[in-house]
């Protein structure tokens, strides 16, 4: 026993995916890395607290870590000892290496947008030709002749315009006119 179809709604498609969740602008790799950066911070902010006897806070430490990643170096706060400034070095590094993985993200964000958009301008674009050729099809099937019923046998003579009735040399023609 077969159920009755259901009228197929564009809606039910399979194909459809639902987001549920975080808005379609959150990328959620940039918050991850922004996250992941802050933790960075934080984590050079303790090394600089450990190995510069002139950070006395660790918030003096983290301050220090985000100046020195960014390049900003304010001189509020300078590390004093060998070890701190060779370890500058690699905060300097590590702030090269965050932002640059944050900007990339970013901008690929951007032009995966733009891709996005063109890309559907162009499905638009060739389903809008194909229902224009489907159109034209139909218009050209309903000119031609209808075809004869399935079984019925097929005329081989091709079918004779004025021009070739009236040749001198038409097989029908040749007992005169």
């Amino acid at each position: 026993m077969s159920s009755p179809q259901q009228p197929h709604h564009p809606a039910s498609r399979s194909h459809r995916k639902v987001r549920l969740g975080a808005p379609h602008w959150l990328d959620m790799a940039l918050v991850q890395m922004l996250a992941f950066g802050a933790l960075v911070l934080v984590a050079c902010g303790v090394g600089y607290w450990v190995f510069d006897p002139a950070i006395e806070t660790l918030e003096d430490g983290v301050w220090l870590a985000f100046t020195t990643a960014a390049t900003v170096g304010y001189g509020d706060i300078v590390p004093t000892s060998t070890t701190a400034r060779i370890f500058s070095v690699i905060v300097v590094l590590l702030g090269f290496a965050i932002l640059s993985m944050v900007t990339a993200r970013i901008a690929a964000k951007m032009v995966g947008t733009q891709e996005r958009r063109i890309e559907q301008e162009i499905l638009h674009d060739l389903h809008a030709e194909m229902k224009l050729l489907r159109n034209e099809l139909a218009e050209v099937k309903a000119r031609l002749p209808q075809a004869p019923a399935h079984g019925a046998p097929l005329s081989r003579e091709a079918p004779r315009s004025p021009e070739v009735l009236a040749s001198p040399v038409h097989p029908d023609l040749s007992s005169g006119h």
